[in-house]
């Protein structure tokens, strides 16, 4: 897959704006729940764009959020239409982003180490600097 040009990373970003703004704000189906929409990849020929999207929940309320989405495939092409006057509106498919369910499980293995260990970590605790050389005494 070749690299998007900046014209295209632009034309992402400003999707991905419109179909936060939307999804957040006027859409009103109630299988939608706390959507994140976390990046958008648009075809240069601006007829398809993949639309990746995260939320928190239960399994069968992700599946929901992605019909109640598909649903609002029309609602939100217009949406895009309507801000962006591109010339075509894409066609918009839907694909779960599972980073943020992957750095979930993730910070919990390391809790759960962390605790095995008996390390209380703490973020806003940093290591004592004892043992390490100041750069401004060499």
């Amino acid at each position: 897959m070749r690299k998007p040009t900046q014209r295209m990373m632009r034309v992402n970003e400003a999707v991905r704006e419109v179909l936060s703004s939307a999804v957040a704000s006027r859409l009103k189906d109630p299988r939608i729940g706390f959507v994140t929409i976390t990046g958008v990849e648009v075809t240069s020929d601006l007829r398809h764009a993949k639309v990746y999207y995260s939320v928190l929940g239960s399994r069968f309320e992700k599946e929901e959020t992605l019909n109640a989405l598909r649903a609002s495939g029309g609602f939100l092409r217009a949406e895009i239409n309507r801000e962006l006057n591109l010339k075509r509106s894409p066609e918009l498919e839907f694909a779960y982003d599972e980073s943020i369910d992957a750095g979930m499980r993730i910070n919990m293995m390391i809790r759960a180490q962390e605790r095995a260990l008996g390390i209380d970590a703490d973020v806003d605790e940093l290591p004592d600097d004892e043992g390490s050389i100041d750069p401004t005494q060499r």
